[in-house]
């Protein structure tokens, strides 16, 4: 296979701490990455890379890995405009919310759906996230969610059956009969295509019960459990996820200090959306307090319509910076390692030698221009499986 180089890197983030300056981080200065095929063979510093097929000049560029966003809703069709114009605005809105999307994600042909995936995925990738986590959940049919995740799983591997988003409103009036559907046909029909399972364990939405009833069912089918966790007020969650040994609660809004012990004494990682906060007008989740109670932490977009419809994980990690207590060099393992340890990845998240290659020129001589310079246009290129994407220009 070829061998390529990427020398006078300004900055690489390794994400192992045996590296560089032994941070979290693992930050080398003036280094070289060597890539074979779809891996990473060697890290070290630019004057001891070994020769190679190929060599690229990265011109005192930092390099970091591709973003790994654990948590988007990206199989629906519409948007909800008037909704957050209306939010914005100060103004009363009665819209249906998730019911206006489910609407339209019913009415939407495969297609469609297919097309507006792969639409938010290039631009995500253009924003330096090449490992995405979707979910299904604005079809609420057995046929509409099984087609979401079918088309899903065409674009990702990480592909979570969210049946459990709200209850249906053909089961408006029973919640009960609701649960059966997404625990008995739904999943049989949704299991073939899906790593994961979810559920919006919510005050309006599912409760404890509710929630633990859906997850075991997953599990039961081979689904690992994830959760939508403490988002809009103190709930059961967090300790739900914790108990089922979910790779994931996310939001995590509103902890008490006991919700917090058990993520810290636990594998379940807190993983935080800033952009639903952002887009909500919300109360901020605390990362520092899980950051020091030594709990895993990830961030991811949450990208979807109605609450956080944004691709963009620099964008999260400026917002982690400046509104939720996070150092930019922990917002960007977040955003990294985090999100690869909310999927339980070890391949990705990291550039070492045996992990995938995937790597983020930045037009930057630091990671820490990301929360420096919000809302700039930073990544000069992408490396997607050992495969180069995206090159402004080559100065």
């Amino acid at each position: 296979m070829t061998t390529t180089a990427i020398t006078h890197i300004a900055a690489l983030v390794t994400n192992d701490p045996s590296l560089g300056d032994n941070s979290p981080l693992g930050l080398i200065q003036d280094a070289a990455v060597v890539i074979e095929g779809d891996r990473v063979v060697w890290t070290g510093e630019s004057s001891k890379a070994p020769a190679t097929d190929i060599a690229v000049d990265a011109a005192g560029r930092a390099v970091i890995p591709g973003f790994v966003d654990s948590h988007s809703h990206l199989l629906f069709a519409g948007d909800r405009t008037q909704e957050f114009n209306a939010r914005m605005s100060g103004r009363a809105y009665t819209a249906g919310g998730i019911r206006t999307t489910v609407a339209a994600t019913r009415a939407a042909t495969d297609e469609e759906l297919s097309a507006n995936v792969a639409r938010y995925l290039a631009e995500a990738l253009r924003q330096g996230t090449t490992t995405f986590e979707t979910k299904s959940g604005y079809g609420l049919t057995v046929e509409d969610e099984a087609r979401a995740l079918r088309i899903a799983a065409r674009h990702t591997e990480e592909v979570t059956f969210l049946g459990a988003h709200i209850v249906s409103p053909d089961y408006a009036d029973d919640p009960a009969g609701y649960v059966d559907l997404v625990t008995g046909p739904m999943l049989d029909a949704c299991a073939p295509y899906a790593r994961w399972i979810d559920v919006f364990c919510e005050k309006g939405a599912f409760d404890g019960d509710q929630a633990r009833a859906v997850l075991t069912a997953g599990r039961a089918k081979g689904l690992h459990p994830r959760v939508h966790a403490n988002q809009l007020g103190h709930g059961p969650g967090v300790q739900l996820a914790v108990e089922l040994d979910a790779a994931s609660a996310d939001h995590c809004t509103h902890l008490t200090d006991a919700d917090i012990d058990a993520m810290a004494q636990s594998a379940t990682v807190a993983t935080l959306l800033p952009g639903a906060e952002f887009s909500t007008r919300a109360a901020w989740p605390d990362a520092r307090r899980l950051l020091d109670a030594g709990a895993t932490v990830a961030l991811s977009t949450d990208c979807n319509p109605g609450s956080s419809f944004t691709s963009s994980m620099p964008f999260c990690v400026a917002l982690a910076v400046r509104d939720m207590g996070m150092t930019p060099d922990e917002a960007l393992w977040s955003a990294t390692a985090g999100g690869a340890a909310a999927l339980r990845r070890t391949d990705i998240g990291r550039i070492t030698p045996g992990a995938r290659a995937d790597l983020v020129v930045l037009d930057a001589p630091s990671h820490v221009h990301l929360a420096y310079r919000p809302g700039v246009p930073l990544v000069h290129e992408v490396w997607r499986r050992g495969e180069r994407t995206g090159a402004r220009n080559h100065g």
